[in-house]
């Protein structure tokens, strides 16, 4: 982790956006994070919007519909506090109907719409307006009022979103815009939901792993993000490997310098059986992780020099489950994301 994470503090940050290259483990880095929040007394929503059931399949809930639903606890901090994470399946269809209801007041009219697929078409032939619909639901989510006794309202949200590759073009709803829509309302929600993307209120954080290409991708996406004036919050590596070799270990390891002898002294010391192939195994596996644990430290360096904050996730050896959720939730809270 760098020096740099104990300075910042999120806590004016009411939208935590959630990308990352695929494969790194951005939803649940998303879901971890919502739980941190939670933990420091917080009422968290976490939104996801790519129509994949993530977030059902994370915690262990039925698939989830297109209302907010209560789906965890945090941890309660030291003063006894623990706040409620609760989640939204956005799909642009629902989006849609609820925008036609809302300006249009087109209730029962937009679902004899959708049974003729008309709503499917319109999400489908301009992608522009899809995202201002999926954006515009984390948006009101955002700039509810707790005076409005009629909706809940939140402390935070954390929006799962689409990969590295495409944060930019998603995020900059007004851009994706200007060809389709030049004026009326969708070009004013459109233009409203950019004040909160590029305000204070906002951070688009990066989930990295520590292997070349989706450090690469995190860099560039931090380049376009910052050409579309989006807020770059801090980079989260994912599953970092346990440091339980020093230096020395290492070396010696890479090198083939491993004392076999004293291999076999320790694995009978604890009654395991010991023969040649055992050992060999051993030296061999000791090797990679060497040669890994190297390859790590270059790209650690690399993403230090994005001059991001950044923060650390173990690999979890029995994989990410509720518990592990938990894990790397009170893991992101130490190191103050989330807090």
């Amino acid at each position: 982790m760098t020096s740099q994470t104990s300075a910042v503090d999120w806590s004016g940050v009411e939208l935590h956006v959630v990308t990352g290259k695929g494969g790194t483990g951005k939803s649940t880095v998303a879901a971890a994070l919502a739980l941190a929040l939670a933990s420091s007394g917080r009422n968290v929503l976490l939104c996801e919007v790519e129509g994949r059931q993530g977030i059902a399949r994370m915690f262990d809930v039925d698939p989830l519909p297109y209302a907010e639903t209560r789906i965890a606890r945090g941890l309660a901090d030291a003063q006894g506090r623990a706040g409620t994470v609760y989640a939204l399946h956005v799909d642009p269809e629902s989006a849609l109907l609820e925008y036609l209801a809302m300006y249009y007041k087109l209730g029962r009219a937009g679902k004899a719409l959708d049974r003729f697929g008309v709503v499917e078409f319109a999400t489908t032939i301009a992608p522009g307006v899809r995202d201002v619909l999926l954006t515009g639901k984390v948006y009101e989510a955002v700039q509810r009022n707790a005076r409005n006794k009629k909706a809940r309202h939140y402390d935070a949200v954390v929006l799962d979103a689409p990969p590295t590759g495409r944060i930019t073009q998603f995020l900059n709803v007004n851009g994706e815009l200007a060809g389709l829509a030049k004026v009326g309302p969708i070009k004013t929600q459109a233009d409203t939901v950019m004040t909160l993307f590029r305000s204070a209120r906002t951070a688009v954080h990066l989930v990295t792993l520590l292997e070349e290409m989706p450090v690469q991708e995190t860099a560039d996406g931090i380049v376009e993000l910052g050409k579309a004036d989006l807020p770059v919050g801090g980079v989260v590596v994912n599953l970092v490997r346990p440091h339980d070799l020093d230096q020395q270990a290492l070396d010696a390891a890479c090198g083939g310098g491993l004392d076999h002898a004293a291999i076999e002294a320790d694995l009978e010391s604890v009654g395991i059986e010991v023969s040649d192939a055992l050992v060999e195994e051993l030296v061999t596996e000791g090797c990679e992780h060497a040669a890994r644990r190297n390859l790590e430290d270059t790209q650690r360096a690399l993403v230090a020099d994005l001059d991001r904050p950044t923060y650390e996730l173990p690999l979890l050896a029995g994989g990410v489950d509720l518990g592990g959720l938990y894990e790397l939730a009170a893991a992101l809270k130490e190191q103050g994301l989330g807090r």
